[in-house]
């Protein structure tokens, strides 16, 4: 690989750590990155890249290099979670209720020091680098369709991106072929009749009826699903009636599913319904289902998941890299991975001497700004090898 790009990261630590602070201390939710994508704006042109705006609130920047050759996508989440910021650090957020307690923070500032690093080398640079800047990434369905149909994808050849990952101690990377789940989500209204609290016979209770939905739910994934199979259903909210002595009309009850692939979530969809429409009909409600399905599990391209591999064992040893397990959290990233081949890693960020314990989502979340060299470096190290073929040298 060209070193002095990897100097670069390096001598400009400072900036990158800076740029991430700032990103903790002014969040924004999806949709409404407007700040955060004024900010991206304003370091790319210093960096003197030109970037443009996308998909409504994210940017789009091209590094094209001396010499034709590959373009490679790099892709970073801008957004922030609903949350208040409890981290207790100077760089706390400002912003009340909003939070970077999912670590978009360090991606964008991180893919921000990519691109200096290869617009301060283009000279040497055989291809493109196009940087993706996405925005809604925490909102289903997520905002990488809008970037996509925008044409983020356009003549890309292979995409790149990473999570800094709490669980994963600092200094090792988490990578496998399945790296994330598919998230999905539902919603079911039970109608019964309401009534006196006392005259319970006048009425068809869907507090009660729901009750026994929600018990039926949790049987699906011990009795429906092969156990060989991995799958989450969680029922995460039960809404009905305000007044102690009236039975209600009405119940609602909102859950998520995950699994790691399609065959998968529809069963459990189609046991969800089954169970609706057989404890409705048994007890004389009626029901309506919202199905809600977020984006497909995400599966690394089995060829570029091996150059992924080989940079990191060569640069960090083979016992910096971990087989990680998927996990069930989510990635709208595999939008992108049905684009073009690509892959996406883990990068640690856990480090109990530095705080960096909480779990993502958590108020007091935040991760160890070591990783903001070594995962720009590895994205870095990455695209190289694929701006050099070899992908192909591979197949």
């Amino acid at each position: 690989m060209n070193e002095k790009i990897v100097k670069w990261l390096e001598d400009h630590q400072a900036d990158i750590v800076g740029w991430r602070r700032h990103f903790r201390q002014y969040p924004e939710v999806g949709g409404k990155e407007f700040k955060t994508q004024e900010k991206i704006l304003e370091v790319l042109n210093s960096l003197g890249i030109e970037g443009e705006k996308i998909a409504g609130t994210g940017v789009i920047a091209d590094i094209v290099g001396a010499r034709p050759g590959k373009m490679i996508a790099i892709r970073a989440d801008i957004d922030a979670l609903p949350l208040n910021d409890e981290c207790g650090k100077p760089y706390q957020s400002k912003n009340e209720g909003i939070c970077h307690a999912c670590g978009h923070d360090f991606h964008t500032a991180g893919l921000l020091g990519v691109g200096g690093a290869f617009m301060a080398n283009r000279d040497d640079l055989p291809g493109t680098i196009r940087l993706l800047f996405q925005p809604m990434e925490e909102v289903l369905p997520g905002g990488a369709l809008s970037m996509i149909a925008e044409g983020c994808m356009e003549g890309v050849d292979y995409v790149l991106g990473l999570h800094v990952w709490e669980p994963v101690p600092t200094g090792l990377i988490g990578i496998n072929e399945v790296q994330m789940g598919s998230p999905n989500a539902f919603s079911i209204l039970v109608k019964g009749v309401g009534g006196h609290g006392s005259m319970p016979h006048q009425c068809v209770d869907p507090v009660l009826v729901g009750s026994q939905i929600v018990l039926a739910l949790n049987t699906i994934l011990s009795r429906s699903v092969d156990p060989l199979e991995t799958g989450v259903l969680s029922v995460g909210s039960f809404h009905s009636g305000t007044v102690f002595n009236i039975i209600p009309d009405t119940a609602e009850i909102t859950g998520n599913v995950r699994t790691l692939n399609e065959e998968t979530r529809n069963l459990i969809f189609s046991r969800i319904e089954e169970i609706c429409q057989g404890i409705c009909s048994a007890m004389g409600a009626t029901y309506k289902l919202e199905r809600i399905h977020g984006f497909p599990a995400l599966i690394n391209d089995k060829a570029v998941l091996e150059v992924a591999r080989q940079v990191i064992d060569e640069r960090y040893g083979r016992e910096k890299r971990l087989d990680v397990k998927p996990s069930l959290g989510a990635e709208d990233f595999s939008y992108y991975l049905e684009k073009a081949p690509g892959v996406y890693f883990f990068a640690g960020a856990g480090n109990p001497e530095k705080g960096a314990t909480y779990p993502h989502h958590h108020p007091k979340f935040d991760a160890d700004e070591a990783v903001l060299l070594q995962g720009p470096e590895t994205l870095s190290r990455i695209a190289w090898r694929l701006l050099m073929g070899e992908v192909e040298s591979i197949k």
